[in-house]
């Protein structure tokens, strides 16, 4: 990199569209030219006819030994197109083709900032070639080329993890149940190409009561930094349907995901985990992306309206079962109203499985937990 000094001489790439953020090229003094005099001439004069006559020897000695010597073609300078800087200037290799080895590293003009998009038009860069010694530099008709500067972009993702590493560290919050939601606009902080490794939150502040944070995110030894404010989000696990569902429809394991949200936007019966749905059907339509909360779910009816049902009696010596019909439909562990259809007799019975219901008897019933069982179907009048 240049010494402030020496970049503080270039001409800038121009962001604007009228170029009134240049400065003009520096202009080169050039040498003065002193006349030739008389013995000067005169030793050229024999120079030149003595490289004649060795000219006039050599020829007819190579087509005497069939020899034949071709200079290489030598390629022109000629103008680039569109180039991206990754450093703070812009040499003549960056912008000319073929430009001599010796002149190839010159820097010419400054580069745009990081991240910025410039342009440079074409007269200055004949110019600045010119001033060098290139003469007929070829430009392919350019008015102007553009010149992009490289930049390593953070974005918030990387910035909100700098600061949850920050508050992990520094006050002991879970980054993983925690997010920051920044102040205004999404922050980015361009960088170098070639800074590597990952951003830190360094002079972090943070308040419990306000949940305020603020921080300087920075890479490398502060080589690119950006101050940062926000408030912390505390969020929840919750469980998010991923496909739309209709009333009474079961929920399937491969119908859910569990998702972290901010704990403010979510409702405080929100189901906790996808596991606890699973299994349960649907208790009215369920749009694809609802957050399920614990009435939206529940467990299938085992017995439903109308159905035939399997009644049962049962006591430590006793086992009884009878054919009846369910008034209403209930899930497991639900009181329903069943009919006896023997003995027309409506029984208040507990829904013990599919198609089953319990009519069990009282505690006093049960007492005679020794005697043996004896199972028998028949009908309870």
């Amino acid at each position: 990199m240049l010494p402030d000094s020496a970049l503080s001489d270039l001409p800038l790439v121009s962001t604007a569209v009228d170029e009134s953020d240049l400065s003009p090229i520096v202009p080169r003094t050039r040498p003065r030219v002193s006349p030739l005099g008389a013995a000067v001439l005169l030793r050229a004069a024999l120079a030149f006819l003595t490289f004649a006559a060795l000219g006039a020897l050599a020829i007819p000695a190579m087509a005497e030994t069939g020899v034949q010597q071709v200079a290489p073609p030598k390629s022109e300078p000629r103008l680039r197109g569109d180039v991206t800087a990754r450093g703070d200037v812009l040499t003549l290799a960056d912008l000319v083709e073929s430009a001599p080895e010796a002149l190839a590293g010159r820097p010419l003009f400054r580069a745009p900032a990081l991240g910025a998009t410039g342009t440079i038009q074409t007269r200055r860069i004949v110019e600045a070639a010119t001033a060098l010694g290139i003469q007929g530099l070829e430009t392919g008709g350019r008015m102007q080329i553009a010149v992009q500067r490289a930049a390593r972009r953070l974005g918030p993702p990387d910035i909100e993890a700098a600061l949850k590493r920050g508050l992990e560290s520094g006050y002991g919050l879970d980054p993983r149940s925690v997010a920051v939601r920044f102040d205004g606009d999404g922050p980015t902080l361009l960088a170098p190409v070639d800074l590597n490794g990952q951003a830190a939150a360094l002079d972090m502040t943070y308040d419990p009561r306000s949940h305020r944070v603020s921080g300087l995110v920075s890479l490398g030894e502060r080589q690119a930094s950006l101050r940062v404010s926000g408030v912390v989000i505390e969020l929840r696990e919750v469980a998010v349907l991923t496909r739309a569902l209709n009333r009474g429809e079961p929920v399937k394991e491969s119908d859910l995901v569990t998702e972290r949200r901010p704990r403010e936007a979510v409702a405080g019966d929100a189901q906790a985990g996808a596991s606890a749905a699973v299994g349960e059907v649907a208790q009215h339509a369920l749009a694809a992306g609802t957050i399920l909360r614990i009435s939206d779910t529940a467990p299938p009816e085992l017995v439903a309206r109308g159905e035939s049902v399997t009644i049962v009696y049962e006591t430590p010596s006793v086992s009884l079962s009878m054919r009846g019909l369910a008034n209403e439909g209930g899930r497991l562990g639900a009181v329903v109203n069943v009919v006896n259809v023997t003995s027309k007799k409506v029984l208040q019975a507990t829904v013990i499985g599919p198609g089953r219901v319990s009519v069990g008897p009282g505690p006093v019933a049960q007492q005679g937990a020794t005697a043996p069982q004896v199972q028998a179907t028949a009908s309870l009048r």
